[in-house]
């Protein structure tokens, strides 16, 4: 390869370019040169470092700086002394690992500034390893590759160039200590989710003033026996026959997760969201924020816990309630939301309360097609049942009750 120069005239001045090039013979009497790179405009410590791009250690131990490039075309080795000659046949990969996933979630981690947070949380903690160090693998990991603990102790690492990004020894990675380190991490739950949600604040502008509450659950397999709070309930995987956890999540209308909080496993729903109002409050302040939830949620008792607190709250209205609506849905006053045609809105205030009844031309075409196709299925199960009558009818069997 080499640097090959380009000269371009324009308006009475001179513009050099560069770019990198290699030589690719065809046959024995032609070559050709191939652009790899365009290098743009280049001033002379550009150049310089283009050039010299290789060191090399002597058989004596002293190292000298090389070209791997030469900006004379075509210019070998013994034309160019300060010139490394690479012979690409006797190049071979030894141990490939990966650096640019994991450097660039280093530098997500660095800009949420969570290796500071962690080794002021966990600076106490002795190790041959900082506790920081191991948490920030693991996190990187979830986010590059995710892996068990085990997995990360026994295949992931080892493909990685982590202990470079890290700056640290093999021993970050140890089963032991990856184990371990999210029971010292959790210790610091609150004053994360507090450091979190101001680096979003400060990075996205992030607010927090309407936010998202829902909950899942998460089974186990096996016997569970070391976990307390497993219990069997309602299950979201459709396992009710194994223990599980509920698992409660607050985000900002960014996405953002602001807070989470573990359940029992049998613990309904709608017993929630006092704990998980004063916890948010708790961390991030009382404001009058805006709350959205679902049905399961829904109980006179949190709608008024809810006002007492002055938050706003939308909610999914229990299906019972749309009988009382009967008048204001065949009336012909809807509004069309903006950019989408097919949805219809209307606002209706009632005791206090100001509902929006909703309903989508896609959806009604959906459902009218479903129950026609319901229809034509019983047509055929209907034509089905009279031939079988009329066939009993003349073998001379009765058909009764």
């Amino acid at each position: 390869m080499f640097l090959k120069r380009h000269v371009r005239r324009k308006d009475g001045k001179e513009h050099v370019y560069y770019s990198l090039c290699e030589s690719i013979r065809l046959s024995r009497n032609r070559t050709i040169q191939r652009r790899v790179l365009n290098l743009g405009e280049l001033n002379t410590t550009q150049i310089e470092r283009w050039q010299r791009s290789i060191e090399v250690i002597e058989q004596k131990g002293e190292t000298r700086q090389y070209r791997l490039f030469t900006d004379r075309e075509g210019a070998a080795p013994a034309e160019a002394p300060d010139v490394c000659e690479v012979v690409l046949s006797s190049l071979s990969v030894r141990r490939p690992r990966e650096f640019g996933a994991c450097w660039l979630g280093s530098r997500l981690w660095q800009e949420l500034k969570l290796d500071q947070f962690f080794a002021t949380a966990l600076g106490d903690r002795r190790g041959s390893v900082e506790w920081a160090k191991v948490i920030e693998l693991l996190a990187i990991n979830r986010l590059c590759d995710p892996e068990s603990e085990l997995g990360v102790h026994q295949r992931w690492y080892g493909t990685t160039a982590m202990d470079v990004v890290l700056g640290t020894e093999d021993a970050v990675a140890a089963k032991d200590r990856l184990y371990r380190a999210l029971d010292k991490a959790i210790e610091h739950k609150e004053s994360l989710e507090q450091h979190l949600a101001g680096r979003w604040q400060d990075l996205f502008g992030a607010k927090c003033d309407l936010l998202l509450y829902d909950l899942t659950s998460t089974y186990f397999e096996g016997q569970a026996g070391e976990i307390p709070i497993a219990r069997r309930g309602y299950s979201r995987d459709h396992r009710p026959d194994a223990l599980q956890i509920i698992l409660a999540l607050v985000v900002t209308e960014e996405g953002f997760p602001l807070s989470y909080e573990v359940f029992e496993g049998n613990r309904a729903d709608v017993t929630t969201l006092e704990e998980i109002l004063d916890s948010v409050e708790r961390k991030h302040g009382a404001l009058s924020r805006v709350w959205i939830f679902d049905r399961g949620i829904v109980s006179e008792e949190n709608l008024a816990l809810l006002r007492r607190r002055g938050a706003s709250y939308l909610v999914a209205t229990p299906r019972r309630m749309l009988a009382s609506f009967q008048k204001e849905l065949v009336k012909e006053d809807w509004s069309e939301v903006k950019a989408h045609p097919q949805i219809q809105v209307k606002l209706v205030e009632r005791d206090g309360e100001l509902y929006v009844l909703s309903r989508s031309l896609n959806r009604a075409e959906k459902e009218r097609a479903m129950r026609m196709r319901a229809l034509h299925g019983l047509r055929k199960d209907l034509a089905k049942l009279s031939k079988s009558v009329r066939s009993y009818a003349a073998a001379g069997f009765t058909v009764g009750n």
